[in-house]
């Protein structure tokens, strides 16, 4: 089972998440709650696997809570559930270890598929935002955040895996770099495995800020 927390200040879709999420039969949603003083006391008691954290909360905010969270419990996955217009928010919670951000409009099929892939490691972003997602990856590789990678680990790197290293850097999902490079989609959830273990990064998303910052993201390799 996995264990979901469902954050988010909106009475009427945090119940609804609640009772669809519910009718999952791998799903367990451990609490409901409006604020993200309650998202860290309810992890406290619970210890979800996933949470789905609205960026905008009273009290405290999904950027602040997402940086607690993640400091204190850093297995426990973060979707951050947003709008056109949370850039700034975005780049923060991206920044401090959320898997992935949706946006709050995606069917309730995406949205399940994608507490499942991050529960099993992949970094989850809507495919309708991908330009969005190229420039949040471009201010986070420009600003302070270093992805430091040894040199000699960046050198084992295969042919495909830098292919693969390239896409992801421009914002592609698994399924449309697998039909970039003829691969299927499973082959390519396990290069990015293999490459994120040689290069010891911890996410897809600090692959991509290293991808933007030493200039591989779009870069064609033959």
């Amino acid at each position: 089972m996995i264990k979901v927390l469902i954050a988010d200040d909106q009475e009427l879709f945090r119940q609804s998440l609640s009772i669809i999420l519910k009718s999952e039969k791998d799903f367990e949603v451990t609490e409901a709650v409006s604020t993200g003083v309650e998202v860290v006391r309810s992890v406290r008691s619970n210890k979800p696997d996933v949470i789905l954290m609205d960026i905008r909360m009273p009290e405290m905010d999904g950027v602040v809570c997402t940086q607690i969270i993640k400091e204190n419990y850093p297995d426990i996955k973060i979707i951050i559930l947003t709008t056109f217009d949370d850039d700034e928010y975005i780049f923060n919670a991206l920044k401090y270890g959320a898997s992935g951000y949706l946006l709050k409009g995606v069917s309730m099929q995406e949205l399940s598929e994608a507490i499942r892939k991050v529960y099993e490691g992949t970094a989850m972003i809507n495919g309708d935002i991908a330009s969005k997602v190229v420039r949040l990856f471009s201010r986070m590789a420009q600003s302070n955040i270093a992805i430091t990678v040894e040199e000699k680990d960046a050198k084992d790197l295969k042919d495909t895996e830098w292919k693969i290293i390239s896409l992801v850097g421009t914002g592609l999902s698994n399924k449309e770099i697998a039909g970039k490079l003829n691969l299927s989609e499973g082959t390519v959830r396990n290069a990015l495995s293999t490459v994120l273990q040689k290069l010891q990064l911890r996410d897809r998303t600090q692959l991509a800020i290293w991808a933007v910052q030493t200039g591989a993201a779009g870069r064609e390799f033959e």
